[in-house]
Order: structure tokens, then sequence, then C-alpha cells
């Protein structure tokens, strides 16, 4: 299998966190549990290593959560620092953590970008699965309740289980990643990255459903969370991975709930909870955390673990393993009205379908319709990138709710 050296952009500025993330790896965990190695699984086509995390009150039954590291980062660093072993002591869930080696990448890396590495049933992708079907038997960890998640280019990876194997996991969250499908080769890598690569919901969706095309049964629900000053992975990829996931799970870009969950921190979901895109403002590359003793607190600030809220708590109510805690509070919607709680809309039907207006991207910001970022335009509400902001790009625009702007 061909390996490469990962993109220099990237791994220079993780680099220099791997030390400050492996400097507090051990400073957590009252618990008597420990991370260990396990050094057989069955198949390891990616020449990865596995790492599981077991707590003391992880029964038979228990959900099991696969969280992938980032680039220059490891597993036990991942783990305390994401806050994922804080859930798993809490909850009694089983935590895996694959580990990358720099035989297969330099820096890292998982090789979200090679397409023998994300291909059902070949290199990364099915040695993860392999640890997945592993810690099911040896763990008897429930089947039905299995999770992936990651981070950078682990979210990257994420994006890509969730479509080479929809039949392994519940759910998914990608933090601070890329669609699956953007890119084979590294240079195409380098424009995911940034600016971002855009397409159409359905083409995103096709790429997806490639991964496993003979697949008919349910979908995982996928969370994505993204930094809005990230500037290393940029904050489209975010809404493509929206596009993405919406179209795969046969629901509408149209959001049915808004929230909040902190100061910029903003959360929208579609299909009725079948997709969750968060959103927040201030952040640059990295997973939210929010170190503590509370009980949504969770994880290790540092280097890429960014002290806002704990994600990995929000995941886990996503994904239903807290139970049923009161869902955060729902905003008003966005022109201001006096309906606190968004009412999910029926499909329209053919002759409710809103217009598109197509006009220069200056007029589309002028009229309201978009707003100017960066030297972009994008769509009020769902932050689509329209291009560039002038008066000679065209685009078309549609209202799909009162102030909420999609491409067409």
């Amino acid at each position: 299998m061909v390996r490469t050296h990962w993109l220099l952009r990237w791994t220079t500025a993780l680099a220099v966190a791997a030390a400050a993330t492996l400097g507090v790896v051990t400073a957590q965990g009252a618990s008597a549990a420990t991370l260990q190695q396990v050094t057989s699984f069955g198949s390891n086509p990616g020449a990865l290593t596995m790492w599981s995390y077991r707590p003391d009150n992880a029964a038979s039954g228990a959900p099991l959560v696969v969280a992938l590291h980032g680039c220059t980062q490891d597993a036990a660093g991942y783990l305390s620092g994401s806050g994922w072993r804080d859930l798993a002591d809490r909850r009694g869930v089983t935590v895996v953590l694959p580990q990358q080696s720099t035989t297969n990448n330099s820096s890292r890396c998982f090789n979200w970008f090679q397409s023998a590495d994300v291909t059902r049933g070949q290199g990364e992708v099915a040695s993860i699965a392999s640890m997945v079907r592993h810690a099911i038997s040896a763990y008897g960890a429930n089947p039905s309740r299995v999770y992936v998640t990651g981070l950078s280019g682990g979210g990257a990876m994420t994006a890509s289980m969730l479509a080479a194997y929809p039949d392994l996991f519940a759910g998914g969250s990608v933090n601070a990643g890329i669609a699956h499908g953007c890119a084979t080769t590294v240079a195409q890598a380098y424009s995911c990255m940034n600016p971002g690569v855009d397409k159409t919901p359905r083409a995103w969706g096709d790429l997806a459903r490639a991964g496993y095309a003979a697949w008919s049964g349910p979908r995982p629900k996928v969370a994505v969370w993204h930094g809005q000053s990230d500037t290393t992975v940029t904050p489209m990829n975010g809404r493509e991975l929206r596009d993405q996931w919406t179209d795969v799970a046969g629901v509408s870009q149209s959001p049915t709930a808004t929230g909040t969950l902190a100061s910029g921190v903003t959360w929208t979901e579609y299909g009725g909870g079948a997709v969750r895109l968060t959103e927040i403002v201030g952040m640059g590359h990295g997973t939210p955390v929010d170190p503590g003793s509370g009980p949504t607190q969770c994880g290790t600030a540092g280097a890429y673990f960014i002290d806002t809220v704990c994600g990995a708590h929000h995941d886990a109510q996503f994904f239903g393993l807290l139970g049923s805690p009161p869902s955060p509070t729902p905003t008003t919607s966005p022109t201001g009205s006096a309906t606190a709680t968004p009412t999910p809309s029926p499909t329209p039907t053919a002759t409710s379908t809103p217009t598109c207006v197509t006009s220069t991207n200056y007029a589309h910001v002028q009229a309201g319709r978009a707003r100017h970022s960066g030297g972009y335009a994008l769509a009020l509400g769902s932050n689509d990138n329209l291009g560039l902001y002038n008066t000679f790009n065209t685009s078309a625009v549609r209202e799909t709710t009162p102030g909420y702007w999609q491409k067409c």
C-alpha cells in the first residue's frame, strides 16, 4: 500500500501541540481502569494499533465509542484530552482508540485522503472495523450502540467510517473534519482543508453512499462540530458535512430545530435530529472541551482541545447515552418572532418549493440574503458558501424558512 507524507501546513502546527498534549495525559483518571493495548484483534490491513479503555462499571451490553485522534496525537492523549475518558467513567462506556503509526504516515495522520485506506474491506477503515467487531465479541458491547468520533484527520476518517461501514455504527461525530470523498490525493486534500470544496448535497451524498453501495438499512445519525475561526480546516467544511449527511439521511437541508449550548455555541438540527451541526464562534482548529468535575464538563484544555463546552458530553446526549435529560433550550426563529420553539415544517409539495433568486453575490449581500465574510458571500442562516463577494460572481439562493437562505 502506498503511503505518503502528510500535509506540511497541518502537521507543522500540530507537531507543536504533541508535547503539551502528552503532558496532560496522566494527570487525570482516578479510576482503576487503564488504557490497554490489544495486540490481536483480527484482520489489520491498515497496520494500525488498537487500544481500549474499559471502565470498571462497563457491564455487558454497554455502548462502545471509537475515538480517532488527530495528526501527531496518540490514543492516550486523545482519550484524556477529548473528554471521552470522563464520559466512559461516568457512563460505563467502553472506548476503542485506533492509533496511527509513523510508518503509515510520518505525522501519524489517518490517511483519509487515500482511496486504499477509506474503501470498505481495505486499509485503515477495515482495520478499524476489525477492532469494532473484536470489542463487541470480547467485551460484550452492544452491537446496536456503537459510535465513532474523531478530530481533524480523525474527524475526516470518522466520516469515511460512517460511509464505508454504516452497518457497524449507530452514530458518529466529526470534529473539525472533512466530508467523505473530498480528496483522493494530497494535492486535493490541501484544497479540501482550505478554502474548502463546494458540492451539492446530492453530490456529497452520492460519494458517501458509494462507500457501501449495497447498503439499504438505517443510516447513522451524525453530529458535526466546527470552530468558526478555524483556518486549518475552514468552517465551510462543517457545512459541507451537513449537506453530505442530510442528503444521505434523506432529509432537507432546512433546519427543524436550533438552540444554544453557551455564548457563541449554537446548534442546528435537520430531519428531527438525524444530523446536528454545532458552530462555535471564535474557536479555532480543535475539539471543544470544558474541564471540571460538573456533570456536563469533561476533558483537558490544551493544544487542539479548546475550552468552550464539553463536546463529548453533548455527543453522548445526542447519541442517547445519557438517558433522556432535557434538551438545550431552543432559540427563537431567525426573524425574532415570539415563537420560542421552531416547529418542524411538513415536506413542501412541488407547488410550494421556494423560488430561487439569482443575482450577483454583491447584490445578495446588499439585499440581506447573504453576508460578507473573509472575501466570500455566505447565505444567511445556512452559511452556504456562494463564492467570492463581488459584482461578477453570480449564484442562486432560496428562502426555505423566514430569514433562512440556502443555495439552490
